[in-house]
């Protein structure tokens, strides 16, 4: 019989359990612990399920924690096609009920806040909660973001550069690690606080030409997944939307989503709230989602 992958990072002492399910001609890798109430946790870029390693286990004192490394992140598959959110959003929804929930709470961030969105959006009834931030939802804010942003401002350039036909992949194979460290160290408030341990880690997991182009794939995407997002209805579940120095972004793409939303400043935290303030995080995931 074939065997099952298996992961490349170092195991952290908790006892995480690791797993691939094939699900709707993808396989995807997922990452679990605890019991209780599921709580889907879906990563960012450039980042895998590793970004949350430290909040796993005061997660998991609550929740039945399940972080998926979706359609082309990680050890999941990278196939050529699929990356629209309406797509990714369907892996991840047959993977929720593979592992037989037909409700969960969903939390995302960066690409992985998109696809939360699209699940909430797509499968209401699926959705007990939603939080997702660093933006959130793919909204008109981004799509009207400058190309020459202000000085002061937050510099979105790779949503542009990762959608060039070929270049990103000619530029950064084997040396992923140039993007890994400048985007911790420009955008991360404390950029020690992902160390170099994680750095390699990132910097492997998107080494390749496949990772690379599967990247291109989420954001060659973006324009699609705008026009899919602005006729989807306002979200009627409880919604979420932490987020530290950038909040003011997210508020202002975020706010005419739901009926129910609010917004929680995460201090001390740029971009990468889950790595950089893990405690304060897991304190509103925790309070939000326990309702």
């Amino acid at each position: 019989m074939p065997t099952e992958p298996q992961p490349t990072e170092p195991q952290p002492t908790d006892p995480f359990e690791h797993g691939f399910a094939q699900v709707d001609g993808v396989r995807l890798r997922y990452v679990s612990s605890g019991s209780g109430e599921p709580l889907l946790l879906l990563p960012g870029w450039p980042r895998t399920w590793w970004q949350y390693r430290t909040m796993m286990p005061s997660l998991a004192r609550h929740f039945r924690v399940i972080v998926c490394e979706y359609r082309g992140m990680g050890e999941s598959e990278k196939p050529g096609s699929g990356y629209d959110k309406t797509t990714m959003a369907h892996d991840v929804h047959a993977l929720v009920r593979h592992l037989g929930y037909d409700r969960v709470n969903v939390a995302g961030e960066d690409v992985g806040s998109w696809i939360a969105y699209f699940f909430a959006a797509q499968y209401p009834e699926s959705t007990t909660g939603l939080a997702m931030w660093e933006p959130g939802a793919p909204t008109s804010e981004l799509g009207d973001f400058p190309a020459l942003p202000p000085s002061n401002g937050f510099n979105l350039w790779h949503l542009g550069f990762n959608q060039l036909d070929g270049l990103p992949e000619r530029l950064l194979a084997g040396r992923y690690r140039t993007v890994i460290d400048w985007s911790a160290d420009q955008l991360a408030v404390n950029p020690e606080a992902i160390d170099e341990q994680s750095r390699e880690i990132y910097a492997r997991a998107y080494d390749s030409v496949d990772a690379i182009r599967a990247v291109a794939g989420w954001y060659r995407t973006l324009r699609e997944d705008l026009r899919v997002a602005a006729d989807f209805p306002k979200l009627t579940m409880p919604v979420l939307v932490p987020g530290g120095r950038y909040l003011a972004f997210s508020r202002a793409s975020n706010q005419r989503l739901a009926t129910d939303i609010r917004f929680v400043e995460i201090p001390g935290a740029g971009h990468y709230l889950s790595e950089e303030q893990p405690e304060l995080l897991n304190r509103e995931l925790i309070n939000f989602f326990n309702g």
